[in-house]
């Protein structure tokens, strides 16, 4: 037992045993005495590296306590173990043995016996006294290479301490240097999954150390998902070039899509706006689907001799139609679905009309005329007379209106209204009723109503305006400037009549009555046409003064005397057989 209570430990393994060494990983080979592969030292355990730190520095240099055994050539002659220190290199054991001994254990040590020159003896030694520590069970010993030197095995940077050939792992494959990234190696970060997180790299890196020191093969990291996202891109990229190269080409050169057929059999009211174009049409049967497109509407429109001919108003049509059969139908009477107000018509009438085609209550569009006429549209001159049974008569100017179920009567009345104000903006009715001595335009509106009412064709319209003006004359002395019309008491009395007798007529004091009251009735007995207008506005001077409807239905003569007008009258009692 030594001071530190162990013995001498089993003998280094020898040279010969077939499990000593690796022959040379220590790269020192050993020459005429087979030195040792591990640098001259022997292979130790754990258990017996710490024997190794309290060493006996004499010139033999002997490493632990009973634990080595002397060396001995061929001849049997024993030579020192040669020492090396911890980087692989031999030095000389005398002189570095005797130097750390004189500088460490000198002074306290006394003279050790029993030992020759670097081999075991057999006796027995005297004690070292070292100052003791009691933390230290072995005293605290500074260890052999000085309290002062670093611990070299101790830091990141040092090599690894020698092991026995059980515990030692492989030795790391070298780098290549001389390698070409392929499609498996060496991706972008983006390809490898990777990302731009320090951490992550960091992790990742010390991964790829622990893989490569276990000599494992690196892991592939290529990410599906982003190859996933780059082709969809793609893919979108192209299939939208493919899209709007396609639309381009139909547009500068394909054909415009069209339906084929005369429709689907659903039928749906299409309503053109006045002065609409082709392009303005096509819109609008686009949007009901009528016709497919535009560009197909407006190519079957120019290929028609008539395209351009397309009126406005209400249309019923079918959806799904070609082009070609939308404009034949637009052209023909049949598809028309308009309210025509027809020249003269009144004003109760027309209120029927409009009824009967928004599908509403029969007298709705008249409570409507009399309740809010101030509001759809009258010029001023149009409002304030007194005596008038209704003030919109002569404003719902005969024409073709928008008229279908689902609108509300006074829409239609504010378009009559509005076809009124333009047309006799256009003719001047305002600014020519004085040339005509007339107290403005409302009393010309009148008088153009009773050209309509009374004239049977268009040649009598002139001839009829020179006979209301004349009677109205105050050197009329034929009449006393009574009109003495029959159709202005057919208005008041709602009725439409040939044969009145003077009794009747003479009788009636109502305003409207123009063989009871001179001058003008207080309002238009109905709604004149563009004919008859222009027939008040451009009157004869050819002196007439009286008319008689010498056949009762169509024709109508003209006298300028009272003695004519008698002679016409006979002729008219012949006719109709009184």
């Amino acid at each position: 037992m030594t001071e530190y209570g162990r013995g001498p430990g089993s003998e280094p393994w020898h040279p010969e045993d077939p499990l000593y060494g690796d022959g040379g990983w220590g790269g020192q080979q050993a020459h005429a005495g087979q030195q040792s592969p591990y640098g001259g030292q022997p292979q130790q355990y754990p258990e017996q590296q710490a024997q190794q730190q309290y060493a006996d520095w004499s010139n033999g240099g002997q490493s632990s306590y009973g634990g080595g055994q002397p060396q001995y050539d061929q001849y049997g002659h024993q030579h020192p173990e040669p020492q090396y220190d911890q980087y692989g290199n031999q030095y000389d054991q005398d002189q570095y043995g005797q130097q750390q001994y004189d500088q460490q254990y000198a002074p306290q040590a006394q003279p050790q016996q029993g030992y020759d020159d670097g081999g075991w003896g057999g006796g027995s030694q005297p004690q070292a006294h070292y100052p003791a520590d009691p933390s230290d069970p072995y005293g605290q010993q500074t260890g052999g290479y000085g309290a002062e030197q670093p611990d070299l095995y101790g830091t990141p940077e040092a090599y690894p301490p020698p092991e026995p050939p059980t515990r030692r792992r492989a030795e790391p494959e070298p780098q290549r240097t001389d390698w070409d990234p392929g499609p498996d190696e060496g991706e972008h970060a983006f390809f490898a999954g990777g990302g731009d997180d320090g951490d992550d790299d960091a992790a990742d890196d010390g991964r790829g150390d622990r893989r490569a020191r276990g000599g494992g093969k690196p892991k592939k990291r290529r990410s599906g998902c982003a190859c996933l996202v780059v082709c969809l891109v793609l893919g979108g990229g192209v299939a939208g070039i493919g899209y709007f190269g396609y639309q381009f080409y139909q547009d500068r050169f394909g054909a415009a899509p069209d339906f084929a057929g005369d429709g689907n059999g659903e039928q749906v009211t299409v309503t053109i706006p006045k002065g609409a174009g082709g392009s303005t049409i096509g819109q609008e049967l686009k949007r009901q689907g009528v016709v497919k497109s535009v560009d197909a509407f407006i190519a079957a429109q120019q290929s028609n001799p008539r395209g351009k001919s397309i009126q406005d108003g209400v249309y019923t049509l079918q959806k799904e139609m070609s082009a070609e059969s939308a404009v034949e139908l637009l052209l023909s009477p049949k598809s028309r679905s308009n309210l025509i107000i027809a020249e003269g018509r009144r004003n109760a009438a027309v209120y029927e009309l409009i009824d009967k085609r928004l599908g509403v209550k029969a007298g709705t569009t008249a409570e409507v005329a009399k309740s809010e006429y101030k509001n759809l549209g009258l010029p001023e001159w149009a409002l304030n007379h007194k005596n008038v049974k209704d003030p919109l008569e002569g404003f719902l100017y005969p024409s073709s209106y928008s008229a279908a179920k689902g609108q509300k009567p006074e829409d239609v009345l504010k378009q009559m209204v509005a076809r009124a104000n333009e047309q006799y903006e256009k003719i001047g009715l305002e600014e020519k009723a004085e040339g005509l001595g007339l107290e403005g335009p409302w009393e010309l509106l009148t008088a153009a109503s009773l050209v309509q009412a009374e004239g049977k064709t268009h040649e009598d319209f002139r001839k009829m305006a020179e006979v209301i003006y004349n009677r109205l004359k105050e050197s009329n002395t034929e009449t006393n400037q009574k009109l003495q019309f029959d159709s202005t008491f057919n208005y008041l009395m709602k009725q439409s009549k040939i044969h009145i007798s003077e009794s009747e007529i003479n009788s009636n004091p109502d305003p409207y009555n123009t063989y009871y009251h001179r001058g003008l009735p207080p309002g238009p007995i109905g709604n004149p046409g563009a004919e008859a207008l222009q027939a008040a506005l451009n009157p004869t001077d050819d002196g007439w003064i009286y008319f008689v409807a010498t056949d009762g239905v169509e024709k109508t003569e003209f006298a300028k005397t009272h003695d004519e007008f008698l002679k016409l009258k006979d002729k008219f009692d012949a006719a109709s057989g009184n």
